[in-house]
């Protein structure tokens, strides 16, 4: 791969019910809510910021960043990974590497 892809330290997952799944990570984990939308929150959990959205389970989300996330896209999928969603309102690409690991690819 051309590209230099580098981790941020956002995880995405997607839950059937956001208000459910924000009490139990704020009550019964005690992570603070450092970003509140109407369907995805933030929480700081010290070593990475987990993102709760509501929707479909992909699994855990991973966020790469790349500077040019449509050419990393192209190399990718050339090399066996899959195309999960991509929805450039958000703007998000997900992607599923060989290996079964979900990710999205953005700008730093």
């Amino acid at each position: 791969m051309t590209r230099v892809l580098k981790s941020s330290r956002d995880v995405i997952i997607q839950v059937p019910s956001l208000p459910a799944a924000t009490k139990f990570y704020e009550g019964v984990l005690g992570f603070s809510a450092t970003t509140r939308e109407e369907k995805i929150v933030g929480f700081e959990t010290g070593s990475f910021t987990l993102y709760v959205e509501e929707g479909e389970r992909p699994g855990p989300v991973f966020d790469l960043h790349v500077d040019d996330p449509q050419a990393a896209k192209r190399e990718l999928l050339a090399a066996g990974c899959v195309l999960v969603e991509e929805d450039a309102s958000v703007p998000r690409i997900y992607l599923r590497d060989p290996y079964g690991v979900t990710f999205n690819l953005g700008k730093p």
